[in-house]
């Protein structure tokens, strides 16, 4: 059964802004305590607290979660919600690139779970939930890199679930839709396009600065948050879309590969 009256302390990644500030927001509203993190903290938030973490340095996500820990004793749940966006033809990504967005999107989020597992295993008790995307269940044209990050995310949380098992630890992977946030706006993306693919990639960008996909609103995530922190075994892969965006991971599972990508790309025009 689910424990709603336990406080829980929660670490939020990437909490200064987007899907992560609205999970914080709401999360330290129902009464929480929630740290969020950012790489440069200014002025403190109402009701929750930043801390400075850059998840691609182990020194400092150590830091952080030292800094939590001597403020409150305990870490119950985290949240690996930072992340980076990239975009542009998967030719013209360099490898460094490619390298910089696996770090954030992957290997950052092992880190943070490096520092806060021990205490969890310890306890007997702890819930880890990793932000990916719809984008882990296919590739998205010119932004292949960022679908790979999300997906390999995807693969580390199915692995990590079954070796926290025992110890009490339950780990979720949640899968956002395009959500009002500045990801778009802090892509990554490569010196130049080659003009083999310029046309295709400026039509691309082009129906995905013109949509509604950025329209809704990053609290829908945070309810899905909170209502699996209020399970007592929360379990598995969780959808935060609507929509045609929500049909695709289905059509995906049941159409011949052709045939979803012939979709795919005439949605893309």
């Amino acid at each position: 059964m689910s424990d709603p009256g336990y406080v829980k302390v929660v670490l939020v990644t990437g909490g200064s802004s987007g899907i992560g500030e609205a999970i914080c927001k709401r999360l330290s509203a129902e009464g929480h305590r929630v740290f969020g993190t950012g790489r440069k903290v200014g002025a403190q938030p109402n009701g929750y607290r930043l801390v400075a973490m850059d998840i691609t340095d182990e020194a400092s996500v150590q830091r952080g979660v030292d800094e939590v820990l001597a403020e409150a004793g305990r870490i119950d749940v985290v949240v690996n919600n930072a992340g980076l966006g990239i975009q542009g033809p998967a030719e013209d990504i360099t490898p460094e690139l490619a390298l910089d967005v696996l770090n954030t999107n992957l290997v950052g989020a092992h880190r943070v779970c490096r520092a806060v597992l021990p205490g969890m295993r310890e306890r007997k008790r702890g819930l880890v939930v990793h932000i990916t995307s719809l984008a882990a269940n296919y590739g998205l044209p010119f932004r292949g890199f960022y679908s790979a990050s999300k997906a390999a995310l995807e693969r580390y949380a199915e692995a990590q679930r079954m070796e926290l098992a025992p110890f009490g630890v339950h780990v979720v992977t949640v899968q956002p839709g395009e959500y009002r946030t500045r990801i778009a706006t802090g892509r990554l993306r490569p010196p130049t396009v080659s003009a083999a693919y310029a046309q295709a990639y400026e039509r691309v960008m082009g129906v995905l600065a013109g949509s509604l996909h950025y329209s809704r609103d990053p609290d829908e995530v945070a309810v899905l948050v909170s209502r699996l922190m209020r399970q007592a075994a929360p379990y598995g892969v969780q959808y935060s879309a609507h929509g045609v965006q929500r049909l695709s991971v289905l059509l995906k599972k049941l159409l011949p590969a052709r045939l979803f990508e012939r979709m795919m790309m005439r949605h893309y025009r």
